[in-house]
């Protein structure tokens, strides 16, 4: 393993194939891309080839199972971990099939798992109206182990081993418990790879992918990566995507091109309630997930629309979900980011990018930004997270960190991820 090791690292360029499954949990998305250069503006990126893998119905069910609080026994999640590794090792297969390249022409493998729970180190929190927060409950601490405060923990499941025998590729994994052990939140990781590739010297830019949840990257002009800062605003398609399956009985899991939201009416009160969540006024560093603006919270604000004596429309509820993210999102950068200069550019990734309607608002939010997309500078906005981890596994196979302090609270750089051999 260690002449594989070094043998990459000598290496100037190398085929990397990035997984990525987010918080919305309807698949596994896989970028094969060709990584060269280092640093912001010398890293190189050409995309080869991409493939989405979908989740089989019974596992997705699974997995969202899972992601309920007190949802999965142990058995379960014994099982799914390795399901899902199957599952990712289709992905790979299929994106090499794409190529017309075999897995020994592939260096690496970076996988970021199905992220089935995440608790970042933070232990206050009160209730209030569509919170879904809850006050973090502390183990009892054994004196003589020497923890003074139970840390933050987070789980993605996905064996890397079943992956790296199925596809006969070294794979990096679990990058997210190096950072938590060093105080941080995990998350986000991607503002590492935001200022590799989108850094200027003359614009103020910020990163913002739209996935199950809302993430930006704050990239100031002439910056280094401790002037960067990048956090979680909150829900991005979640909520909107739960509140579909809930109006089509689980027909459709996401609204195509804004469809359903276009055809309904944003309500005021509702919007105010929601708006009024704890974590959209808690500062950075920050991250969240299905643990605050999952199912169940989802679940409530729809069901809010026909409450004492109200009569919401389904595609109200959910106008007014797509309406929230996007003021969620504005409202973050007004408070947090521009209160530090002018913004330039906002380059938007992520299945929300394919919005219409979302994007919408969020430009009618933010009229003095510019607002973009990933696509304008050669990276697909659907493939922006897997690429990400395609150059952080790279990153940790040359020795290099892939964190960003400034942004996920760790005391320090760090590398990431755990390695497993071919």
């Amino acid at each position: 393993m260690i002449q594989q090791l070094a043998a990459l690292c000598n290496k100037p360029a190398h085929l990397v194939i990035g997984l990525m499954s987010g918080t919305s949990a309807d698949g596994v998305d896989a970028a094969l891309c060709e990584l060269s250069g280092e640093g912001r503006g010398g890293l190189k990126v050409r995309l080869l080839a991409e493939y989405a893998q979908p989740y089989p119905e019974p596992i997705r069910a699974h997995i969202l199972g899972a992601c309920r609080d007190g949802g999965g026994s142990s058995a379960q999640l014994c099982a799914l971990n390795f399901q899902i590794g199957e599952i990712f090792a289709l992905a790979v297969n299929s994106v090499l099939r794409a190529a017309n390249l075999s897995s020994a022409q592939v260096d690496l493998i970076g996988s970021h798992g199905q992220t089935i729970w995440h608790i970042p180190p933070r232990r206050t929190g009160t209730d209030s109206q569509f919170s879904n927060s809850r006050k973090l409950v502390s183990v009892p601490v054994r004196p003589e182990i020497g923890c003074l405060s139970p840390p933050g923990s987070t789980l993605q499941l996905g064996e890397p081993a079943v992956l790296a025998e199925r596809t006969g590729i070294p794979v990096v994994s679990n990058f997210r418990t190096r950072d938590m052990a060093a105080g941080g939140q995990g998350a986000p990781l991607v503002p590492l790879v935001d200022y590799l590739l989108f850094a200027s010297e003359t614009r103020t830019r910020a990163a913002l992918n739209i996935g199950g949840i809302s993430n930006v990257t704050y990239l100031p002009a002439r910056g280094g990566p401790e002037d960067v800062i990048a956090y979680d605003t909150g829900p991005g398609n979640m909520v909107i995507d739960a509140m579909v399956r809930f109006m089509t009985s689980g027909a459709q899991s996401y609204d195509k091109d804004g469809a359903i939201a276009a055809s309904g009416t944003v309500n005021d009160e509702l919007l105010g309630a929601m708006l009024k969540h704890e974590f959209l006024r808690r500062p950075p560093p920050k991250s969240t997930g299905r643990e605050e603006f999952g199912e169940s919270y989802a679940r409530e604000l729809y069901n809010w629309r026909t409450g004492r004596g109200k009569a919401l429309l389904p595609q109200d509820a959910i106008a007014t979900a797509t309406r929230c993210t996007a003021l969620s999102i504005a409202a973050s950068l007004k408070e947090f980011i521009l209160p530090k200069g002018i913004l330039d550019e906002l380059i938007v990734s992520g299945g929300g990018a394919l919005n219409p309607v979302l994007m919408n608002h969020l430009r009618g939010a933010l009229p003095q930004v510019r607002v973009t997309t990933s696509d304008d500078y050669g990276i697909p906005v659907k493939s922006k997270e897997s690429i990400a981890f395609a150059i952080l596994a790279r990153e940790t196979i040359l020795g290099r960190p892939g964190n960003l302090p400034s942004a996920t609270g760790a005391a320090g750089p760090r590398v990431l991820g755990q390695i497993t051999p071919a």
